[in-house]
């Protein structure tokens, strides 16, 4: 694909990230708010003050074992298949990927692109799937069929989905949204191809889709939990395994019959909800029959619901009761226990086995939990489960403001001329398995069932190229008082080992800790924070605080201490270190403003002396959010010195055309 000039010249424009810009006429720095007490709360759930009591400790708590890690190439047993920092990635619901990634392709979400920025260059890339229940009535429809300039427009057609999904259009602007995002920082993304209809199938999302991202594209899901078509009213109340296998047929021989979709193999099911089981599918001959097609198996599962709280829908859960099931290793042993045997059969197959949509609970998990430091340690502890068990990788589900366990939330649209986003303690997951797996794509993965299998104090060894690189501990147990951290006294080789002693002289530590897990705001990694509600732009704030910790070479030995909460990595190599900390991080900086139909402006005193060019009518440069339209050809002519300017105050502003068709 090519990129012209001014999307290039973006990569310098990064550089800016940590200049400083002012915004005339801004909106106060925070509107006019009142307290309310949790048990009064009403507003959107992405905010909800809900806080829970913490498990009491375990009397007597741990507070010392040892960990003997063997070094040599080739000798560890039950090592996983190997893995790259991107395995744990992100699901986006369809319909508000306007309000996560951008408004279109010249207007994009800066603290997005910031938040990928991290990941990508500490784990290599980051793998976004653009989804859920929303793709599977989504219709690409011609632009400016969209009443506004809207890329995306939803419509309450009676779907019966218990979480009231609506169907919507979108036009190509969307791919070219997504396009402009991977010409930043290294995403790439999943899409959907719509089953709701197999006798009039919408192919165009792959078609278009192929054509703008190119091998950006790296799937494209048939299907959204179509073990649940029958009880949502989308199928007979008959639909069974077979029919899916019919269905995926169809869809394999339209693609195979479409010149305008090259790459042929790039499906992904079955991605069942777990009212079906994957053998259920495999026993169809899904496999062996679609194999050529096939280029992901998928599931996707959540381990409770909130639906009676949310629709009305099953049984009510309290979350306080629920609370601990969430804080401990058993959690996620289970979580993947049903799913082994099919990673095997992926592993045989040669096709990766995927976890395409998960979190806290289904139908906006629960207030309390999926939005505490409890979610963190719970999706970290459970995304290295299943790595180890060998997933290929995993998609944490993110949606509106109506729900608990966004990794990320932007502000409400009439809020964000003055509130900044809101990073929930789930997104810190995603940031320590970047690094824990690193960018090297030989991360192999160990549970070491260590301190006699406590589901409190669970820890994984990292190996890379067969040698010992990392090790990852975790304490479950939330304890303000000290008494319930633990050390840890780590050797490599040596001992009973009948290996060579090799425990390293020093090793760096980087921790993950919070004061409680049901802590929503105080959380750090290695010292830095992303803040509180509306205070993120998308980068870490703080200085980065990583311990260096002398070992006892003598006694072959390393300790190493473990908060309560908390997690700790600890780097065993120089190399592993310098693989996981990027020595600089390009970031995007932003000071915009929306008004009016949410278009951004400058005062136009500023473009007024810019560069000695009008600021009138300069408003229609600005992207199609705008009440008229635009066009690439005319922010090309723009003045090089506003264009600059616009740049640099909306955040990655560049052609609306951005990518050549």
């Amino acid at each position: 694909m090519l990129f012209p000039a001014p999307l290039l010249g973006l990569s310098w424009l990064a550089g800016l990230a940590h200049g400083a810009v002012t915004v005339y006429s801004q909106q106060p720095l925070g509107d006019s708010t009142k307290t309310a007490s949790a048990a009064n709360y009403t507003a959107a759930a992405a905010y909800d003050p809900t806080t829970l009591t913490p498990p009491t400790p375990p009397s007597p708590p741990t507070t010392a074992f040892d960990i003997a890690l063997l070094s040599e190439p080739g000798v560890v047993s039950g090592l996983s298949i190997p893995h790259g920092g991107d395995f744990l990635g992100f699901s986006i619901e369809f319909s508000v990927i306007t309000n996560v990634i951008g408004i279109n392709s010249s207007f994009l979400q800066v603290p997005f692109l910031n938040l990928m920025q991290s990941l990508a260059q500490r784990g290599g890339r980051v793998n976004v799937r653009v989804g859920g229940n929303t793709q599977d009535y989504a219709t690409l429809v011609p632009e400016g069929s969209i009443p506004n300039y809207k890329i995306i427009q939803k419509q309450d057609t009676g779907n019966t989905n218990p979480t009231e999904t609506p169907t919507l259009d979108f036009t190509a602007e969307v791919l070219y949204l997504l396009g402009n995002v991977s010409a930043l920082t290294n995403v790439h993304w999943y899409l959907g191809i719509p089953l709701n209809d197999t006798a009039n199938l919408r192919l165009q999302i792959a078609e278009v889709g192929e054509a703008v991202l190119g091998d950006k594209l790296i799937g494209l899901q048939v299907g959204n939990e179509p073990d649940l078509y029958s009880a949502h009213g989308h199928r007979a109340s008959t639909y069974g395994p077979y029919d899916y296998f019919g269905d995926f047929g169809i869809v394999v021989a339209a693609v195979n019959a479409d010149a305008a979709i090259p790459t042929k193999n790039t499906l992904i099911g079955p991605n069942l909800s777990g009212t079906w089981t994957p053998e259920q599918i495999w026993d169809t001959g899904f496999i062996t029959s679609y194999s050529s097609s096939i280029g992901a198996l998928a599931v996707e599962h959540y381990p409770s619901d909130n639906c009676f709280a949310e629709f009305g829908i099953g049984s009510p859960v309290i979350p306080q009761d629920v609370f601990g099931a969430y804080l401990n290793h058993t959690a996620a042993q289970q979580l993947v226990a049903p799913y082994i045997a099919s990673t095997v059969v992926a592993q045989a197959a040669g096709k990766p086995f995927l976890m395409f949509e998960t979190n806290t609970a289904s139908c906006g998990g629960f207030p309390g939990i999926s939005d505490s430091f409890a979610s963190t340690l719970w999706a970290l502890d459970y995304a290295l489960q299943m790595a180890y068990t060998n997933f290929s990788g995993a998609m944490l589900h993110v949606s509106g403001q109506d729900v608990y366990y966004n990794p990320f939330t932007p502000p409400p649209t009439n809020e964000t001329g003055y509130h900044q986003w809101t990073i929930s303690p789930l997104f810190y997951a995603n940031l320590a398995v970047a690094e824990t797996l690193g960018n090297s794509n030989s991360s192999q993965v160990l549970d070491l069932n260590a301190n006699g299998g406590n589901m409190f104090t669970p820890a994984y060894a990292i190996y890379e190229s067969g040698a010992a690189a990392k090790l990852a501990l975790f304490n479950y147990v939330s304890d303000p008082s000290g008494a319930s951290d633990y050390t840890v006294t780590i050797s490599v080789g040596g001992g009973t080992t009948g290996e060579a002693a090799a425990t390293p002289a020093s090793v760096q530590v980087k921790t993950l800790t919070a004061p409680s897990v049901s802590e929503k705001s105080n959380i750090t990694w290695a010292g830095q924070t992303y803040g509180g509600y509306f205070a993120s732009d998308g980068r870490l704030t703080g200085d980065e605080s990583v311990q260096t910790v002398q070992c006892d070479t003598t006694a072959n030995t390393c300790a190493v201490t473990v908060p309560a909460p908390g997690y700790v990595l600890v780097f065993l190599t120089a190399a592993a270190y310098s693989e996981s900390n990027p020595t600089s991080t390009v970031t995007f900086a932003t000071t915009s403003l929306t008004k009016t139909a949410n278009t951004a402006t400058v005062n136009a005193s500023v473009l007024a002396t810019s560069n000695g060019h009008s600021g009138s009518g300069r408003a229609l440069d600005l992207g199609s959010t705008s009440k008229e339209t635009t066009s690439g050809a005319r922010l090309e002519r723009g003045a090089p010195g506003v264009a600059l300017l616009i740049s640099v105050l909306c955040g990655v502003m560049f052609l609306r055309r951005a990518l050549v068709r």
